[in-house]
């Protein structure tokens, strides 16, 4: 890799190009789908490929290429420098500076690439099986799967920046149907990591299997103002609508609700919202981001204040300010953009159970529908909701058909309680949270 970047690199140089930024990425990623304890769908996808960028007079060109042969990078070059003479000048652009020290993170581990493949069918059958011995109810497994990838990443750029990580992660994931009659209810479950000791696929099925029977028989609920609970797994969903807002490049857009509030309480002040990307033993942590930028931790709220946003070189300089080592590339055919690593909201100190024991009655949800559908500018929300009713700190009859409306910015300052049950799911995570007074509407 080193040997291509500097080839491309000095041939950058040579076509008239001031600045050149190479991205190169090697990946490997097995799927495994199980259906009826035999193999349904197996697939090995392979990914190399070689993004690069090059800044001539302030105006920024980019081109990529799967093929790596000297022919094909001197094209890759000629179109990158072509395409920089058709853009317009921003003198925002900017590579990153060598001499940045890197976090030590342990990313890869080899057992994932050194066990049989049989063995890994073999977690994906024990998933099935656990997830229908579950529960008598349980009457099909749609999905047993079991992924992992296998990556290498190197960035070098003319300024004399060098830099390379591998990494690897496994993860299973299931899907359960559970029927009582004419009702049909499906649960899900996942389980992604960095350690293929780690995996549990006796856990993941079970939970798969719960989640698919626990709302069989559902009915609505007379619309009221409660306090509402929000399982992990949903909270993380309208963290996904929120990253947005966290973004250096929604706010240069105005795009974002949270845009000019530095300093100011936007949430309760039991909320701090993190950005981590050097967290050790988490799927989206690396030694350094998209563009070569040092990754770490980043607050974006603090007791209940904006402390500011994510972003990449580009955006930290249109705002005058420093990267946050927040820029992120689908592949090696995308530039860089403002993203997440682990995005997460911190754990409170009060457990799952206490946090229930004090209500008298509310929701406990489960599962949103239409979060896609929420506006991330003004922060206005209606998803359809399930769940399980709260009666004296106990959680009883299952609930469907209800929708709940609000504001991202008041449900965030509506948050009372936070439980110590932090969930990641892949590289998001979020406790089990509380909410009071949020509008249910049901029948």
């Amino acid at each position: 890799m080193k040997s291509i970047a500097s080839q491309v690199l000095d041939l950058a140089k040579k076509k008239g190009a001031e600045i050149a930024e190479i991205f190169l990425l090697d990946s490997q990623e097995l799927t495994i789908e199980v259906a009826k304890q035999e193999v349904e769908n197996l697939k090995l996808a392979e990914e190399q490929g070689l993004g690069l960028r090059v800044i001539s007079g302030n105006r920024l060109g980019y081109a990529y290429s799967a093929d790596l042969s000297k022919e094909s990078l001197r094209k890759t070059v000629e179109k990158a420098v072509h395409n920089s003479r058709l853009v317009a000048e921003d003198s925002a652009w900017d590579v990153a500076k060598p001499g940045e020290r890197y976090a030590k993170l342990d990313l890869y581990d080899p057992e994932i690439s050194e066990k049989h493949l049989e063995e890994k069918i073999s977690l994906a059958q024990e998933l099935e099986k656990a997830a229908l011995a579950t529960d008598s109810r349980v009457r099909q497994v749609e999905k047993a799967v079991y992924q992992d990838s296998v990556y290498r990443v190197s960035i070098f750029n003319s300024l004399g920046l060098e830099g390379n990580y591998q990494g690897s992660f496994c993860g299973l994931y299931g899907v359960a149907i559970g029927q009582e009659g004419e009702d049909a209810q499906t649960g899900f479950s996942m389980d992604f990591t960095l350690q293929y000791k780690e995996l549990n696929p006796i856990k993941v099925g079970r939970e798969a299997g719960k989640k698919a029977v626990q709302m069989l028989g559902g009915q609505t609920m007379p619309s009221a103002k409660l306090p509402v609970v929000l399982d992990p797994y949903v909270m993380v969903g309208i963290l996904g609508v929120l990253q947005a807002a966290f973004s250096g490049e929604a706010v240069l857009k105005g795009t974002s609700f949270l845009a000019g509030k530095e300093g100011e309480k936007v949430a309760s002040p039991l909320v701090r919202i993190i950005d981590h990307g050097a967290l050790n033993g988490r799927l989206g942590s690396s030694p350094f981001d998209s563009e070569g930028t040092p990754t770490g931790e980043t607050v974006l709220i603090k007791d209940g204040k904006l402390q500011g946003f994510l972003h990449n070189l580009y955006t930290a300089r249109k705002t005058g300010v420093t990267s946050t080592g927040n820029a992120v590339r689908a592949s090696y055919k995308s530039t860089p953009e403002v993203g997440t690593t682990n995005f997460y909201l911190e754990q409170g100190s009060v457990s799952r159970q206490e946090l229930l024991g004090e209500i008298k009655q509310g929701l406990y949800v489960t599962e949103v529908m239409g979060l896609h559908t929420a506006n991330s500018i003004s922060g206005d929300f209606s998803l359809g909701a399930a769940g399980l009713l709260i009666e004296n700190g106990e959680l009883t009859s299952p609930i469907k058909g209800v929708a709940l409306a609000g504001n991202l910015q008041d449900l965030l300052m509506g948050i009372d309680a936070v439980a110590d049950d932090l969930t990641f799911y892949v590289g998001q995570g979020a406790p089990t949270v509380r909410i009071q007074g949020l509008t249910i509407s049901g029948k």
